[in-house]
């Protein structure tokens, strides 16, 4: 075979949107779309918990991001107490989006699965997007579905990438 294991569908759990369960520091019970400073101006950031830290950004288009400094800036960023992970998200219509993603302490990574719900999380919180939208992420697409007041659904395809075994030494 050639790996492809076809559509699966996971449950990411419940979003976290308090700034003390997130953490983040914001001055407001949750951080929606709140200006930080950065050295490239202020952006405004939504700050989303899938277990763990994320800070979500929209942009108008996302090839006009200067990705390698703010992913960076903003992963070390004075308001995250443990790091963040950053998104940046162009919403191209109500279902559907593209993302590139900062990883905290890797940099740049070709998807994340806690970064699209976060994302997705994030812009049905602003009424950028519905309830259930396909993210384009370099590494593929995710359909992201937060049902109202509950869990995130995460539907991608999955690919087998290694097959090994463990032989214990006695």
């Amino acid at each position: 075979s050639d790996g492809e294991v076809g559509s699966v569908t996971v449950d990411m759990g419940e979003p976290e949107l308090t700034a003390k369960a997130v953490p983040v520091i914001s001055g407001t019970e949750r951080m929606i779309e709140q200006e930080v400073p950065t050295s490239a101006g202020p952006v405004k950031v939504t700050a989303v918990s899938m277990g763990n830290p994320h800070g979500v950004i929209f942009v108008d288009r996302i090839e006009d991001v200067d990705f390698d400094r703010l992913g960076p800036e903003l992963e070390r960023h004075p308001i995250w107490p443990d790091r963040a992970n950053i998104e940046f998200l162009q919403v191209i219509s109500p279902a559907e989006a593209r993302m590139r993603v900062w990883e905290r302490g890797t940099g740049e990574t070709l998807a994340c699965g806690t970064g699209a719900c976060a994302s997705a999380v994030a812009a049905v919180l602003t009424g950028r997007c519905d309830r259930r939208l396909t993210i384009h992420l370099r590494g593929g697409d995710l359909i992201i579905e937060w049902a109202p007041g509950g869990h995130v659904m995460m539907t991608g395809t999955a690919t087998e990438v290694f097959e090994g075994s463990y032989h214990r030494q006695r």
